[in-house]
């Protein structure tokens, strides 16, 4: 079944402006003259091809990029353009211009739909001169594909729940998916779930991460910037919400690394609030974004004390790379040990039980 996107519904509007700022365009004049006179240069004096898509960038056209065209120079001018955008301190390492090797490196790294000049300086004054551009382009920085896998990137792990709801008698199940990025993982939990046959009365899944941008996605399945997948998950998702489960799937800005959720609220007022049943905790332990062994601790921590006695963890990722020489599984199981929780093997990733 094809399933149309449409225009924003006012709901969603209204909800995407408290999100988004008016920019003052007189704020960058002086940027956009700079960065003119640095591309001219740049262009005029280089010997080597100017960024192009497609085009595969070499040691010497990073370096000679880097020579006349600063990374650090456009990405200052485009961090200034992401803090006057948005209501919220930016989280600036979800761009592209982050750890970019050059303004060639950063320029690859563009959706197709931005690289229609290699000056950084056209980019930016069509940004300020196009609402629905500039809108495009926060989402593609703040929602970047490397993040994510879509519906039903982790199997292993769908597999092992549902062999649990078959051992496991419970009237009702509460979930959190933690770091649930733009949602494809909470809804597929209760895709899951509904396929089990548990109706949505007896679910409550709540889907927790710290980009603003990613709740308004996932609350209403959209995808500013990429048309194709939120066609895509809306069809996913177009029967699950049909059954009823919409209002038993909610999306909010949590701060895992905090020691405390509710730090307006007195401990003893909090200590049976929220207890989940199920979290899931994908693609974050141990990746690039929380990595630090304090960190790590205070998070592992923070999750075990949501669960509910009897309660389950799940931990997987399948696109750290690297990081997982600095923090391999056994550092993982080693840490959910230490918070209480009981090693159980899922299939894929790592699991933990609270005990009862």
């Amino acid at each position: 079944m094809s399933v149309t996107t449409g225009a924003l519904t006012k709901v969603e509007s209204d909800a995407l402006d408290n999100l988004l700022a008016s920019v003052d365009k007189s704020c960058f004049q002086s940027a956009l003259r700079r960065l003119h006179t640095q591309f001219n240069i740049y262009a005029n004096t280089s010997p080597v091809p100017l960024p192009a898509p497609g085009l595969l960038i070499t040691t010497e056209i990073r370096a000679q990029c880097e020579l006349y065209l600063p990374i650090a120079d456009i990405a200052a001018v485009f961090n200034h353009l992401y803090s006057a955008s948005l209501t919220y301190p930016p989280i600036f390492s979800s761009t592209p211009f982050h750890n970019a090797l050059s303004w060639a490196d950063c320029f690859a790294a563009l959706l197709t739909q931005f690289q229609f000049s290699a000056n950084p300086a056209r980019l930016l004054e069509s940004l300020l001169a196009d609402r629905v551009l500039l809108r495009r382009f926060l989402f593609a920085s703040f929602l970047p594909d490397r993040f994510y896998g879509g519906i039903g990137r982790y199997p292993g792990q769908q597999q092992f729940i549902r062999e649990l709801l078959t051992t496991r008698k419970t009237a009702t199940l509460r979930c959190l998916d933690a770091a649930c990025g733009t949602g494809e993982d909470s809804y597929a939990l209760a895709i899951l779930l509904s396929e089990r046959g548990l109706p949505p009365k007896h679910v409550r899944i709540d889907g927790w991460t710290l980009e603003p941008l990613e709740v308004w996605s996932a609350t209403h399945r959209r995808f500013p910037h990429d048309q194709p997948r939120e066609e895509l998950l809306r069809e996913a998702t177009s029967s699950l919400l049909q059954q009823g489960f919409g209002g038993r799937i909610s999306f909010r800005c949590v701060d895992l690394t905090k020691s405390r959720l509710y730090p307006h609220l007195p401990k003893a007022e909090t200590a049976g609030v929220g207890l989940f049943d199920l979290i899931l905790c994908n693609g974050l332990l141990g990746g690039p974004i929380i990595y630090e062994n304090n960190q790590l601790s205070q998070t592992v921590s923070l999750l075990a004390q949501r669960l509910a006695p009897g309660g389950i963890l799940l931990a997987a990722d399948n696109f750290h790379g690297g990081w997982k020489q600095q923090c391999p599984q056994a550092k993982l199981r080693a840490l959910f040990e230490t918070h209480g929780l009981q090693y159980i093997d899922t299939g894929e990733g790592l699991g933990g039980l609270k005990p009862d």
